[in-house]
């Protein structure tokens, strides 16, 4: 996960946005910790974007989705 994150900030453009969705705790940590240590990443999303009520009655699988959203400084 870790090298992923940092091969996608590498290719980056100042200014360019990425968005991660992870689906366990262990993924979610890893995904947090890696944001905040990197001095060149702005969290757009200070919460995770969780699914609706109404998205896991429909898709009772994206109960666990925490979507964050990053910007390359």
């Amino acid at each position: 996960v870790e090298r992923g994150l940092t091969a996608i900030v590498n290719a980056l453009a100042p200014g360019g946005r990425f968005a991660v969705i992870t689906f366990h705790s262990l993924e979610d940590r890893l995904a947090k910790v890696f944001f905040k240590e990197r001095t060149d990443l702005l969290l757009i999303t200070k919460k995770p974007i969780t699914a609706s009520r109404e998205e896991i009655k429909n898709n009772p699988r994206s109960r666990s989705a925490k979507l964050k959203i990053v910007e390359k400084i």
